[in-house]
C-alpha cells in the first residue's frame, strides 16, 4: 500500500488528489482528471467555443448540446426549487451559468472514475471543498480543516478541524468572500451577497454540501430558515458579518479533540 498525491489545475482552481492504493494509481488518476477537463470543455463560459458559451450567445439550442448539459440544467433547477430560489444557475441577463454546481459535479464524476478503476482509499480537495471516498481509511484521513474567514495568505492555522470518522458524512464545502472577494450573487436581486462572512456545510455528498454552502451564504439573514429545512441531512457552521459563529447542534460533535 503506497501513498499518492496529484495536483490538477482545472476550472480556474486546483484539484488535489491524495490517498493510498495497493496498485499503481497513475493511469486511474489520468482518467479521473480527463473527466474534469472534459466537463470543463463543455461547461466553461470562459472558453468561447464551449457548448455553454455557444448557448449563451444564442448560437445553439439546448437540444443541440451534449445530453449532459440538459441533465445539469435539470439538476440545477431541482436545487433551485429545494432551496426556495437561494441557489440559481441563471445569472443576470438570464444566462445559464451552472458554475456553482459543476465543480462539485465534476469532482464526483472524477471520484466515480477512480472507484471504477479500483482506487478506493482517497480524498479530493476541489479548491477547498472536500470529497472523501466511501472507501477512505478512518482516522487521520477523515480529518478536515476549516479555514478561517480570511485569505489563506494571511493565516496558516485553521479555524477548526473536523473528524468525520464514524460519521456518515463524506463531504465538506465552504463558501465566503475571504479568498476571492465578493463573487456570490444573491439570486433574488442580483446583488453580491455580503451579509455573512463564511458558511461551511458538512454533508453526505459533495454536491449537497457545495450547493447548500452557496445557497445559505446567498440567503444572508434568511439563512436560519434554509438551514432548518435541511437540518436532518447536514451540519452547518455560519460566521456572520460581526465574526460571531452559529452552528447546528450536531456540528460540535464533529470537531476533533485538541
Amino acid at each position: 500500500m503506497s501513498e499518492f498525491r496529484h495536483n490538477e489545475e482545472c476550472m480556474g482552481t486546483v484539484f488535489q488528489f491524495f490517498g493510498r492504493s495497493d496498485r499503481e494509481p497513475t493511469s486511474a488518476i489520468a482518467e479521473a482528471v480527463k473527466v474534469l477537463h472534459e466537463l470543463d470543455q463543455i461547461f466553461s463560459l470562459y472558453k468561447q467555443a464551449s457548448p455553454l458559451s455557444r448557448l449563451a450567445r444564442g448560437e445553439s439550442s439546448m437540444s443541440e448540446l451534449p445530453e449532459i448539459v440538459s441533465f445539469v440544467w435539470d439538476e440545477c433547477q431541482r436545487w433551485e426549487d429545494r432551496t426556495d430560489g437561494w441557489f440559481s444557475s441563471m445569472s443576470e441577463g438570464n444566462i445559464f451559468d451552472p458554475s456553482g454546481f459543476v465543480k462539485a459535479f465534476a469532482t464526483v464524476q472524477a471520484a466515480n472514475k477512480l472507484n471504477e478503476l479500483g482506487v478506493i482509499d482517497f480524498a479530493i480537495n476541489a479548491g477547498g471543498d472536500i470529497y472523501l471516498a466511501p472507501g477512505i481509511s478512518s482516522g487521520f484521513p477523515k480529518r478536515v480543516g476549516i479555514a478561517k474567514a480570511e485569505s489563506i495568505t494571511n493565516t496558516v492555522s485553521p479555524l477548526t478541524v473536523l473528524d468525520l470518522s464514524g460519521s456518515y458524512y463524506f463531504a465538506v464545502a465552504t463558501s465566503g468572500n475571504a479568498e476571492r472577494g465578493e463573487h456570490i450573487w444573491n439570486p433574488k436581486n442580483y446583488s453580491y451577497a455580503n451579509q455573512l462572512q463564511q458558511v461551511t456545510v458538512v454533508a453526505k455528498d459533495l454536491i449537497t454540501a457545495d450547493v447548500l454552502a452557496t445557497a445559505i451564504f446567498a440567503s444572508g439573514d434568511q439563512a436560519q430558515s434554509l438551514i432548518t429545512k435541511f437540518a436532518e441531512d447536514v451540519e452547518v457552521l455560519v460566521i456572520d458579518k460581526a465574526g460571531d459563529n452559529f452552528a447546528t447542534p450536531g456540528f460540535s460533535k464533529l470537531v476533533a479533540p485538541v
